[in-house]
């Protein structure tokens, strides 16, 4: 089974920091293996410490992201481009093929303030909404681990 047959999903967000990052790690723990996710960002920075330590609190490891540019991925095809913040939605480049494109705005971590608690809470409040999200959009695909 090549490459071909996966179906490819490229999340985008701003700064790849938060969101987006969370949205892949959410589609690979939740999907099952016909899947192939990337994730993005039009600025990229570096994944944010909040996001790592509320998605390794339900066992996604994502010690291994990094954040990348959209540039990494012009010219390549996908089947699905999410995104997940309007300033994606408004700046994201056109992808060649049968891309079908979907916007899931969430709230940006990276806004939060407060305590360190406080802002925890509203980061576990946007991964729990993704996780909703990508669960119920891979389960009327038939894309869900079983």
């Amino acid at each position: 089974m090549g490459n071909q047959s996966k179906i490819r999903i490229l999340v985008l967000c701003t700064h790849n920091a938060n969101r987006s990052q969370m949205a892949e790690g959410l589609l690979r723990n939740l999907g099952n293996d016909k899947l192939e996710i990337y994730s993005a960002g039009i600025e990229p920075t570096e994944v944010s410490p909040n996001a790592m330590k509320v998605m390794r609190e339900i066992g996604v490891n994502m010690s291994n992201h990094y954040a990348k540019h959209i540039d990494e991925y012009v010219g390549q095809e996908f089947d699905y481009v999410i995104t997940v913040c309007d300033e994606a939605a408004e700046r994201c480049p056109f992808f060649l093929g049968k891309t079908t494109r979907l916007h899931w705005p969430f709230e940006d971590p990276s806004k939060f303030a407060g305590t360190d608690d406080e802002i925890l809470a509203r980061f576990r409040k946007v991964r729990d909404a993704i996780k909703e999200k990508a669960a119920q959009w891979l389960g009327g695909l038939n894309l869900l681990k079983k």
